[in-house]
């Protein structure tokens, strides 16, 4: 039976529109393509965003994120947690899981637990995805190749450790080669001890050691908000000052202050962005990334607030492009 002439005419407009769309999305994202070429982001996947029901479809799309970020010429490094892993499969050992201050106490059966988490479980699930789109991923642990120097952070805490130093050559070993290193929050000290390192923590001092372009954290909100109970006040663009004055000031608090940290002190050493996403959109990396609007908070150093401010100035007087400067 033959499609009505009416029909067709409005199915080849709806095709003609679709394709309109998708040639503008990509006439946005090249400005990005060419200004991102051969630099590096860093990527931090939460252990949140494998956790719950839906785990497999968003590392599936988190990993396209990557492989498409790598194929525009950009050079990717993802460093993840396992927080709900691990504390998963204590659980199931029949050990509990003690806080303080945020932080697991972490005891040699504990870190031991955490090492085969991290380096054994979720590292692989994200090396094979990224992999299903050909050999790209290669997972490490911090503790590879003196990646990164730990030292305890408090007796009390057991082998809860700080980053004391990160020599990142085998990371540049694995980008020269083109590939995506994919890093475990596992470091260790002079004489092989692991520790267990907060994956913001070492996200922002690996950032700053590669010189990234980008540190990018994947969390479980939209961004960074004045009012933690209003999603309508998101900060879409600030400064590292800004931000200090917002915690000094109360206005910002809670479970955030750590990302925020790490995203200030990252900005003020070298790392030229730093950008807090909600990783449950799907293909939020790309939303971020390669349009005008972004769609997450992003942060700069002061001064480099001020540089884009009097190249918008110059270039383009309408305050509306300024996120399109980033």
């Amino acid at each position: 039976m033959s499609t009505p002439i009416d029909e067709r005419v409005a199915t080849g407009d709806e095709r003609r529109r679709d394709a309109s769309a998708k040639a503008a999305v990509l006439v946005e994202a090249l400005p990005y393509i060419r200004r991102f070429a051969n630099k590096i982001v860093v990527v931090k996947y939460g252990g949140n965003a494998l956790a719950g029901a839906t785990e497999s479809d968003a590392l599936a799309l988190f990993a396209q994120d990557v492989v498409m970020m790598h194929a525009v010429g950009m050079r990717p490094v993802v460093v993840h947690g396992g927080g709900p892993q691990i504390s998963d499969l204590m659980a199931r050992l029949g050990k509990q899981a003690v806080f303080r201050d945020g932080l697991r106490v972490t005891d040699a059966e504990t870190v031991d637990i955490a090492r085969m988490v991290l380096v054994g479980q979720v590292n692989p699930q994200i090396v094979a995805a990224i992999n299903v789109h050909g050999p790209l991923a290669v997972g490490v642990s911090g503790a590879d190749a003196g990646l990164i120097a730990a030292a305890p952070r408090n007796v009390e805490l057991g082998f809860v450790g700080d980053v004391v130093g990160v020599n990142p050559t085998i990371v540049r070993r694995l980008l020269h080669e083109e590939l995506i290193p994919v890093i475990a929050t596992i470091g260790s000290d002079a004489a092989g001890q692991a520790y267990n390192i907060n994956a913001d923590t070492v996200a922002g001092a690996i950032a700053e050691a590669l010189g990234a372009e980008k540190l990018v954290y994947l969390t479980d909100i939209e961004g960074v908000r004045r009012d933690v109970n209003d999603p309508a006040s998101i900060i879409r663009q600030t400064t590292a000052d800004e931000l200090d004055r917002l915690i000094t000031d109360g206005t910002l608090t809670g479970g955030m202050i750590p990302k925020i940290d790490s995203c200030v002190q990252a900005v003020r050493n070298g790392v030229r962005r730093a950008h807090i996403l909600d990783g449950r959109i799907a293909h939020v990396l790309l939303l971020e990334l390669f349009t005008d609007e972004g769609i997450g908070t992003m942060v700069q150093s002061d001064y480099a607030s001020s540089e884009r401010a009097a190249s918008a100035a110059r270039n383009d007087p309408n305050p509306a492009t300024a996120r399109s400067q980033r």
